[in-house]
This record gives C-alpha cells, structure tokens and sequence, in this order.
C-alpha cells in the first residue's frame, strides 16, 4: 500500500493549524507538537506516512534529532525540514548529512510549498513502487531457492537411500507445507548465481554426509516404538500416545529454511534422515503448544508430486 499522509511536527498550535489548513487539500495531514509526541506519531502511522516535515526549533529536542529517527527507523519516509532563514546553516548541515530531502524555509510561500511538498509526495510513491518491484524480485528468487533445495534433496536421498529417497523427500516436503515458514533468507547484495550455486551444492555434499551419518548410527529398525523413540531424541521431543510431541517444528524445515550459505548441521538432517530410515510415511500435524509426529500408511504419490510441492512452497515464500 502506497502511503499518502504527510506528518507535520511543530510545536507552536498555530502553525500546526496553518499547515494543515494549506497543506489539507493535496493531503491527509498528522500533526504532532513535540519531536517525542512525532516518534510515537510515527511509531503508529508510519505505514501510512510519505512525508515528515519537522520544525527545527522546539524546545527539548531539536526537529533534526526526529528526522535523524526517522531516517534509521523509517528510511522511506521523505524528510524535510522548515526554518526560519536565521538557521539555515542547519538545515544545510542536515541535508549534507542525510537526514533531509529538503528544507522549507520560514515563513512559508504557499506556492512554493504546496510545490515541494507534491514533489516530495510524488518522490515517496516512487520510493514505494521501487520498493514493490525489490519485493516481488526477492520473492521470486527466494521461490526459485527453495525449489531448487527440495529437488537436491530428491537427488541426495537417492544417493542415500535409493530404496526410499521419494517417499522420504515427499513427506518431507509434506510436514515442510503444514509447518510453513520456510524462506530462506538471502542477501542478493552478496550472493551471485554462480557463488550461490556453488554454496549449496557444497551444503549438498554436507548433508549427504550427515544423513549417512545418522542412519549408520541408528542401525536396523525393530518397530514403530524404536522409529519414534529415535526421531524424539533426535528432535528433542517426547513419545505420548503413539507420536512424537514437539515443542517447536525448526528441525522439520532447516534444511529449506537456513540462510543461503549457511552449511547444514547435523541435527538440521536429523528429520530427512529419520524419514529415509524408517521407510514409513508420517503426518505433522499443529497441537496446543508444538506439533504432533504420528506414523501414517503409505502415501501414493502422483506423477508430479515434486513440481507442485515446489510451486505450493514457492507461493508460501
């Protein structure tokens, strides 16, 4: 949603009246009378703010410490400054140092406001539109990230477990769809493709080792008792009534979750190791306080199983 208010910060009544009476017709108008009344003004509108515009001298605070505020806190919100010609010394201090798109100066030419003031308005919805566009990109390539995790781990549970690789990595991709939460964080600044490609292949190698690791240490399977018994020590949960209580889900999406570079631990495996060892398909189901991993029967897999898991957790990213 693209903001539309502009705050005005000032502490003299009749200004503030004043700037709303003019400034009213081009746009909704929040007014504060102190720079601590303007931050929590800000704290509670700030999605609806485009424009700050802050008086320099009040007393307390000055109008630059607001702006300074709301440049760390609010970066997108266009900050201006209006002051008398006597201290505009300050207002160019604050534009050199970032903290101001522009000053307005005292006493006001209403022309000239309303003019600066549209311009700074129409500056924050480009500010919004760009800020929608870095968005959808992130989010397209955090889909195309997590998809490409969930086919490795196809291909890794092959090298593994032949036997039991698809109907592992399909519950897996199962429990990772109830659970939700699974984007990956990525700094795009960072990673290139080729670098980003070459991590998680290396993440790959990592928990391949790690899988192999946990089914040598958990030996043959006896019963359904052992299966859950293994998977709550693995997972640090408890065995009630025929299923595994979990305080949380991390350990059943961290190999689709971790941060992009980020190696797999061995406890992170522990899940997809779990599911490629027992050979039994199991249900993940959200209770009061944590989650609930019960053993289920075997679950038929349509042809394009994989495909539309990663397109259903494309769309929760």
């Amino acid at each position: 949603m693209t903001p539309t208010k502009i705050l005005y910060v000032d502490d003299e009544p009749i200004a503030l009246k004043y700037f709303e009476r003019l400034v009213g017709p081009l746009a909704p108008v929040l007014t504060a009378n102190s720079v601590e009344e303007g931050r929590a003004v800000l704290g509670a509108h700030h999605a609806d703010i485009a424009v700050l515009v802050c008086d320099q001298r009040m007393p307390g605070e000055r109008g630059n410490e607001l702006l300074r505020h709301a440049r760390q806190h609010y970066p997108n919100i266009v900050r201006m400054l209006t002051t008398a010609y006597s201290e505009l010394g300050e207002a160019i201090d604050a534009i050199n140092t970032g903290e101001i798109y522009r000053y307005i100066a005292k006493p006001w030419e209403l022309e000239s406001l309303r003019t600066d003031l549209k311009n700074a308005m129409e500056l924050a919805e480009l500010r919004s539109e760009r800020d929608g566009l870095v968005r959808d990109k992130l989010l397209a390539q955090q889909s195309r990230l997590l998809g490409s995790r969930l086919g490795s781990l196809l291909t890794i549970g092959a090298a593994v477990h032949e036997a039991a690789h698809e109907a592992a990595v399909a519950g897996f991709a199962r429990a990772a769809l109830v659970v939700g939460g699974v984007e990956p964080a990525v700094d795009w600044n960072r990673w290139d493709h080729a670098d980003l490609l070459q991590a998680e292949a290396r993440r790959g190698a990592g928990i391949a080792a790690h899988l192999r690791h946990w089914m040598q240490q958990w030996g043959a399977l006896a019963d359904d008792a052992q299966a859950l018994s293994v998977l709550a020590q693995a997972l640090g949960g408890e065995v009630r009534d025929g299923a595994v209580h979990l305080p949380d889900a991390a350990g059943l999406t961290a190999l689709l979750a971790a941060p992009a570079g980020e190696t797999a631990p061995a406890p992170a495996c522990a899940w997809l190791a779990w599911l490629l060892w027992c050979g039994s398909a199991a249900e993940v189901a959200a209770e009061p306080g944590g989650w609930r991993v019960s053993l289920t029967g075997p679950v038929a897999l349509a042809p394009d199983w994989l495909a539309d898991a990663m397109e259903r957790l494309g769309r929760t990213a």
